[in-house]
């Protein structure tokens, strides 16, 4: 896998607003269809029209039974035609052809359905579907996110800086690699892990130390496990300027008085939320470019892919 490949997104069908909903409609969402579907390429998937139950058909309801795989049976609203074993049966082996596509991410629709239903008619808002059961069953450390959630901006950068880091560590492990190229690879995402977990990159770091000692299936496991957790963690504000105040100390011995106190006036204006991240970034970059500094020239955090850059303007 190359990371000069399109990045490929699973996504329900009802959001690209393909007609597949219950009552014949669709869920068009702007944002996916306008702003990130020029720099992805699209798998849409509808379980339930894959599946056979046609457009348009009766809603869907997940009744609460803990003896399911998921704690959960799948029946039709108005006739009680219990659908689990048919579409746990399908979700299977859809997800099973999804390994094939080489996915990044997968972008669920929110509600669909997520309410589970008690004998006693209570229902409860935490329900997930069995396709997205499986999907996250075969693929635990891939990013997957309701469309709902990313009107958030927080929530939608992170899915982004996920999406891009599971890109890369797929190309990495799926390819040729030593420990040195392992070493490499997290040597120029620490600033990137600095922001989102400081505990992720402290374990990260003793997992890479003691690397030549663990076998290889058992590092690439643990590595990703890890990684993916600690991206998961939303960036902050605060970790953010954190992490450039970490970076200011590689200008200890080179950068002059004045431009020390710029930087540091920029970054506290960012932490105060005056002004965006891409300000001091830029500002951090062209000094480590006009210094020389080689560990922040090596960084992705201060140089970020232009798809990757382009869609966190967004936010």
């Amino acid at each position: 896998m190359s990371t000069h490949a399109p990045i490929r997104l699973g996504i329900s069908s009802c959001l690209l607003g393909e007609a597949v909903r219950y009552d014949g409609g669709h869920k068009r969402d702007p944002f996916l269809v306008q702003t990130l579907g020029p720099m992805v390429e699209w798998v849409p998937v509808c379980p339930e029209v894959e599946v056979g139950l046609g457009t348009p058909r009766e809603t869907i309801r997940l009744i609460h039974d803990s003896t399911e795989l998921d704690g959960v049976r799948l029946v039709m609203g108005k006739s009680g035609v219990d659908l689990t074993k048919r579409v746990r049966r399908y979700s299977r082996q859809r997800v099973r052809a999804l390994a094939k596509e080489n996915l990044s991410g997968y972008i669920l629709k929110k509600d669909s359905p997520d309410k589970v239903w008690h004998e006693q008619g209570v229902k409860e808002r935490n329900g997930r579907g069995l396709f997205a059961g499986e999907l996250c069953r075969q693929f635990p450390n891939m990013p997957v996110e309701e469309e709902g959630r990313l009107h958030d901006p927080r929530l939608r950068e992170n899915f982004i800086d996920r999406v891009f880091m599971y890109r890369r560590l797929r190309a990495l492990f799926c390819g040729r690699w030593t420990i040195g190229d392992l070493v490499s690879f997290h040597t120029a995402y620490k600033l990137v892990l600095m922001a989102h977990s400081p505990q992720g990159y402290r374990e990260l770091g003793r997992l890479v130390a003691e690397a030549k000692g663990l076998p290889r299936a058992e590092l690439v496991r643990c590595y990703e496990d890890e990684l993916m957790a600690a991206m998961a963690k939303p960036a902050t504000r605060a970790r953010h300027a954190n992490t450039l105040q970490h970076t200011v100390g590689h200008f200890q011995q080179t950068l002059d008085q004045v431009s020390r106190r710029e930087l540091a006036s920029v970054i506290e204006d960012y932490r105060q939320g005056l002004i965006p991240l891409i300000v001091p970034l830029t500002l951090i970059r062209h000094h480590a470019r006009r210094l020389d500094v080689s560990y922040l020239l090596g960084q992705r955090y201060l140089d970020p892919e232009l798809k990757e850059l382009m869609l966190r303007n967004h936010v």
